[in-house]
């Protein structure tokens, strides 16, 4: 099992920015590619942005340009920095960790999310 603890959620304004981090403990071995998903009310889970062993980054459309993932292996932690952001921002943020298929089979592993609030 992997257990993933995200921090760094709060409110802010428009324009402003944030750095999401999420560290994952227990059998870090068995995953392959960490992310963040996010979740707004009435709205799917979509992916805002994952990253493999490997360095191979996806983004969602939504957030290309503004935001960036970053990762360290040795400290199994990643990071989600975030810019420009927007009121549709406004979400709660999920981290996710899985294989090197997450794009096709999903994430195995799902932290609790922590609240992003932009305000207008």
């Amino acid at each position: 099992q992997v257990q993933l603890v995200e921090s760094g959620g709060g409110l802010v304004q428009a324009g402003g920015s944030l750095r999401l981090s999420c560290a994952a403990s227990g059998s870090t071995f068995s995953i392959n590619a960490m992310g963040w998903y996010r979740q707004a009310p009435g709205k799917q889970r979509e992916l805002v942005a994952g990253k493999t062993s490997g360095g191979s980054t996806n983004y969602g459309d939504s957030v290309k340009g503004r935001f960036t993932i970053s990762r360290d292996n040795a400290k199994n932690t990643v990071y989600l920095r975030m810019n420009s952001l927007k009121p549709e921002d406004t979400a709660v943020y999920y981290c996710a960790a899985g294989g090197l298929g997450y794009l096709i089979h999903g994430m195995d592993y799902w932290g609790k999310g922590t609240l992003v609030t932009v305000s207008s």
